[in-house]
């Protein structure tokens, strides 16, 4: 699951290519959680989406909690306003997060959820390790491997029990991480310092060679890479040295997050949080969201 990066207006040589990840900045601007009776404030930025093979329901995740997203609008689960910084679907109804406590949270406890799972599609939510001290910011489930990239350390965390106890391994520079259970070991992050990979679990990471910018990248295959460039377009890969072109978000569309359900069904969000959609392997796409429509519902 990815997370969100803006791009600089203007660049020249080797930084044109720099991607500036956008943490949770206080500079953002973070709507809160409001009183009975006052309009829904929205998802606020989205960090995370995904699709439940449960029943095909697509979810968000933002600033402002964890949303299905459907013909009427996005539908704020169980009420709730957590800051939901990382984000992936695992198995039927089966979600994996981190970020922060809704600042209305009366039982909060630390600023830092660390790893939370969901057995019921977000209704309910319980702290499986690291509360209080990890921020996951990009989380991916390859196999019986759990791997997630710590905000507050820049480190890549690795489980091989479900999340229960973790292995501190490589530091980056930020990014969105990319595995597969066919390949576990394998782990891809695209950084603002380029494409990064690595063979041996995130212990170490080697810049790809002739890769390019990218804004987020999933890999839905073993041998098979797809990613969103800056400007939007849908670029695919296998070794991740060389891309062809699939296709593109809507004009105007800054990619902000790229989620892959299976090589063919693919979510992506933009930087002003609209949400779209492709079947066909991000050749064509389909809005299937846009800020403003937002409705409370469990």
């Amino acid at each position: 699951m990815t997370i969100r990066f803006r791009i600089p207006a203007l660049a020249a040589g080797a930084a044109a290519g720099a991607l500036l990840l956008t943490a949770c900045s206080t500079t953002d601007p973070q709507p809160a959680a409001t009183k009975a009776g006052d309009p829904d404030p929205g998802t606020g930025h989205l960090h995370g989406l995904g699709v439940d093979p449960a029943d095909g329901s697509l979810y968000a995740a933002g600033h402002l909690g964890v949303f299905r997203l459907g013909p009427t609008g996005a539908v704020r689960i169980a009420d709730r306003y957590q800051d939901t910084m990382g984000f992936t679907v695992t198995g039927p109804r089966t979600f994996l997060a981190s970020g922060h406590p809704s600042p209305t949270d009366p039982t909060a406890t630390s600023p830092h959820l660390g790893l939370i799972r969901s057995t019921d599609a977000g209704q309910t939510w319980t702290t499986v390790s690291a509360g209080g001290e990890a921020d996951f910011h990009s989380l991916q489930q390859a196999g019986e491997i759990v791997y997630g990239l710590d905000s507050q350390t820049s480190q890549i965390w690795a489980s091989k029990d479900a999340g229960a106890t973790w292995e501190r391994r490589a530091k980056i520079p930020g990014g969105d991480l990319a595995a597969h259970p066919g390949a576990p070991q394998e782990v891809w992050a695209s950084t603002r310092d380029g494409l990064l990979h690595s063979t041996d679990g995130g212990t170490s990471f080697q810049p790809v060679p002739g890769a390019p910018a990218l804004a987020a990248v999933e890999r839905p295959a073993p041998d098979q890479l797809i990613a969103l460039a800056p400007d939007g377009r849908v670029l695919a890969g296998g070794d991740g040295t060389s891309w062809t072109e699939r296709g593109r978000l809507p004009q105007d569309a800054q990619p902000a997050v790229l989620s892959a359900a299976s090589p063919t069904h693919l979510l992506a969000a933009d930087t002003n949080d609209a949400v779209y959609e492709s079947k066909d392997g991000g050749r064509t796409w389909t809005v299937v969201h846009r800020p403003g429509l937002t409705n409370t519902g469990h």
